[in-house]
């Protein structure tokens, strides 16, 4: 039995949620989201609580349980109050700038990186190496920061390239000279 899955999702009050067959509709101040639940998995919302239950007890029904409870409260939250991911640029001549709809990195490369930043995610850079990512659906927000993570992975010698805030990374040793 899922423990996450049993948890009632507690809905804010400047967020609309709409449940029309096993299709969720969710709005809020900062945009609005859907998404499809599986037909083995009854949603329920009064009192400004949602709660989730398994129509039968099944090993992809216990799966979806906690699953789908995860997946539509991310949703609240984001519509909300918004998710953030902190990129830091380590590196000599490392820095990121915005321009229009483009992100711009510098990355040690004889050319810049030029990255569409998508719908729905809003990129501010400070400091020139600090990228800071917000968006409302949680997915994407973590898609975007993996994509421009993958553009320079940290190195474990110099310890440079894009790291996540408060990421830490073994250091390995370098070649012994004699």
């Amino acid at each position: 039995m899922s423990r996450i899955g049993k948890l009632p999702i507690k809905v804010p009050l400047n967020v609309e949620v709409t449940i029309q067959h096993q299709m969720i509709d969710v709005s809020g101040p900062h945009g609005k989201l859907s998404r499809k639940i599986s037909d083995l998995i009854l949603i329920s919302y009064t009192d400004n609580t949602l709660s989730l239950e398994k129509k039968i007890d099944s090993r992809i029904s216990r799966q979806l349980h906690g699953l789908s409870r995860t997946l539509i409260n991310n949703m609240i939250i984001g519509v909300s109050e918004r998710f953030e991911r902190c990129l830091e640029l380590k590196g000599v001549g490392y820095r990121g700038q915005i321009k229009g709809k483009e992100l711009i990195l510098n990355l040690g490369y004889s050319h810049p990186i030029i990255m569409v930043i998508p719908e729905g995610i809003e990129v501010r850079v400070e400091n020139n190496t600090t990228v800071i990512l917000l968006g409302f659906d949680k997915e994407l927000v973590g898609q975007f920061a993996a994509t421009i993570r993958n553009k320079r992975p940290p190195e474990p010698y110099k310890g440079k390239g894009i790291l996540y805030k408060g990421e830490i990374i073994k250091r390995k040793v370098g070649k012994s000279g004699k």
